[in-house]
């Protein structure tokens, strides 16, 4: 009973020093404090976004989910982006239906010039 007791002794201060050890850094100082990771695959900023860069996009995972800052970073770029799209195809669009329009207004000049002279 009593080397039983030595045992768990020795083993509680073995368990002790090393932790300490750990903890404290022994020699060399206390342990550095790790940087946090940080998004591995940014968005592209000399481009626009494309569906391949979207779909390789990871966030790195942090104790309690992602981290909210990449994650918010990620999607204001790209609401960004979409909005310009959006605003660009919108003009577009306008743009093809003057065109449309002057076309037809065109076409229907054409067709009465054509009557006036029969």
């Amino acid at each position: 009973m009593v080397m039983f007791l030595f045992l768990v002794v020795a083993l509680a201060v073995v368990v002790a020093a090393v932790s300490l050890a750990v903890v404290g850094g022994g020699e060399s100082g206390p342990l550095p404090e790790a940087a946090p990771e940080r998004l591995r695959d940014p968005l592209p900023a000399d481009r626009p976004v494309r569906r391949a860069d979207v779909e390789t996009l990871r966030f790195p995972v942090t104790p309690r989910g992602y981290r909210m800052a990449d994650v918010d970073d990620a999607l204001g770029r790209l609401a960004a982006e979409l909005a310009e799209r959006d605003a660009r195809i919108a003009d577009l669009e306008s743009a093809l239906a003057g065109a449309r329009a002057a076309a037809a207004h065109a076409r229907t000049d054409k067709s009465d010039e054509g009557n006036e002279q029969r």
